[in-house]
């Protein structure tokens, strides 16, 4: 068996940030975490990366070809097709280590996450490679501090969670630079409360008309536990070890080692052993 943590997450959510946090981490404990760059358009990341993808497809070559002549966003969904096309290619570069644990660092386009299909093919490839897969996704806690975009972000959460369909995990990173007034409204929404957010968006013209409809996704949400989002600071240890125990536990990582047993002394021979002892004396 293998194992595979899937970053993904809006641009600027700081999935690069997170994926060398977690390497960082893990060889602080002795352990190997690779990271796979499936990101086209990516600049600069902390981390070497076990593979990466703009060795086989770059974005700014797509978007310079004259034949395709694709933006940005066009042009990303075109490599990502062109990664599951060249599937054996990314095959060959991951090898067929056994137990061996990656993180592979995907591109900032929601949409890739939300209602395409792309990223399901890729995990189907990856789990025929005998990866068992765990999905991270990453929202920037600054832009969850009021109600009508924490709702918004939970909506998000929930249909990356519909449309892939794996054991999945939500982040809201960047803790660390938050204020304290901003973490204190923040708290209020980790165990979402439609009542509260509500309240938070009464000022809101929108929510003014459509009041019935943000109550009712607020109730879902609340009444069927179906989001859930857990705070990152990648300068606290310990929080940092709390997420990936979750995850590791969600992949059940670690689960099929060999249990470790204990050398003890050999027992002293005892020369009065054959003594028999009569309960009566």
């Amino acid at each position: 068996m293998r194992y595979a943590q899937l970053v993904m997450g809006p641009a600027g959510s700081g999935k690069s940030t997170y994926c060398s946090a977690i390497q960082q981490h893990a060889a602080s404990e002795n352990k190997i975490i690779d990271v796979v760059n499936l990101d086209p358009a990516a600049e600069y990341f902390d981390y070497n990366p076990l593979v990466d993808i703009r060795e086989l497809i770059h974005l700014d070559d797509v978007m310079e070809d004259d034949e395709l002549r694709f933006g940005p966003n066009g042009g990303l969904v075109f490599c990502m097709e062109y990664i599951i096309e060249n599937s054996s290619w990314l095959e060959e570069k991951l090898g067929d280590v056994d137990d061996d644990y990656v993180i592979f660092d995907c591109p900032g386009q929601i949409e890739l996450y939300t209602h395409m299909t792309i990223i399901r093919q890729l995990i189907t490839m990856l789990q025929k490679l005998n990866f068992r897969i765990c999905g991270v996704f990453l929202i920037d806690s600054q832009f969850m501090i009021d109600g009508s975009k924490f709702l918004s972000g939970t909506m998000a959460a929930l249909s990356v969670m519909i449309n892939l369909e794996l054991p999945h995990i939500n982040i809201l990173s960047k803790m660390d630079l938050l204020s304290k007034s901003a973490k204190k409204q923040l708290d209020k929404y980790l165990e979402p409360d439609p009542y509260s957010l509500l309240a938070d968006m009464e000022k809101d013209p929108w929510n003014e008309k459509y009041r019935n409809l943000s109550e009712a996704i607020g109730r879902l949400i609340e009444d069927y536990s179906l989001v859930r989002f857990y705070p990152l600071n990648i300068k606290d240890e310990e929080n940092m070890a709390d997420i990936k125990l979750t995850i590791d536990n969600i992949i059940q990582y670690g689960e099929d080692a060999d249990v470790k047993i204990r050398d003890f002394d050999e027992p002293i021979e005892d020369d009065d052993k054959d003594i028999n002892y009569d309960i009566n004396t």
